[in-house]
């Protein structure tokens, strides 16, 4: 008898070892952690002047981050335009811009569904833009380039969020059911760190 109880606490540990080595969300760079908080929501559902949040995007982990006034709050794994991660210089490259930035509008797009536009070019953009003109940097007609936003990739195409296949014109890409869940809670005016 206590043979087999011995067996059976054992089997039970080998049990939960293997649970916490493969439940989901263990590998926090490719998941996106999730909160139900009741005075999290209320805050949401509630007219607010300044966001609850602020977000760091890591060019160089390929991650999104979101804080709260607690912290961290979530991860989301992304991806860019370009493979070279380094600033956007102008229009056409394909480059994240670096910088800090404001959400300003929340739309659905007609490609990809939800996204979060970025009020890029801002003053700070424009004048690293003047300045590599200056010094010969940029050709003197580049252009700036706009439209740069969080967006998600098409339904069947979170393959390449999986993959680091970075594919946008320069915006920032997370998995299509990951975004719907950012979209949710990420209200305009949130500010947004693109670094690497």
């Amino acid at each position: 008898m206590r043979k087999a109880v011995f067996y059976s606490i054992a089997s039970f540990g080998i049990f939960l070892l293997t649970v916490s080595f493969v439940t989901p969300g263990h590998n926090k760079k490719r998941s996106a952690k999730k909160t139900n908080n009741p005075a999290t929501v209320k805050k949401l559902l509630s007219p607010v002047e300044e966001s609850p949040y602020y977000i760091i995007i890591d060019k160089s982990d390929y991650e999104l981050k979101v804080y709260d006034e607690d912290g961290w709050y979530a991860t989301y794994p992304i991806v860019f335009g370009s493979k070279d991660l380094g600033d956007k210089m102008k229009e056409g490259d394909r480059k994240t811009p670096n910088g800090s930035f404001k959400i300003i509008l929340k739309k659905i797009h007609n490609k990809w569904g939800p996204e979060l536009l970025l009020d890029y070019p801002n003053e700070t953009s424009i004048e690293k833009f003047n300045d590599r003109k200056r010094k010969g940097i940029i050709s003197k007609t580049a252009k700036i380039g706009a439209g740069i936003a969080i967006h998600a990739t098409r339904p069947e195409e979170e393959w390449t969020i999986d993959n680091f296949y970075n594919w946008t014109d320069g915006c920032v890409s997370v998995k299509y059911r990951e975004m719907k869940d950012l979209f949710s809670y990420i209200p305009v005016g949130t500010v947004v760190t693109i670094q690497y």
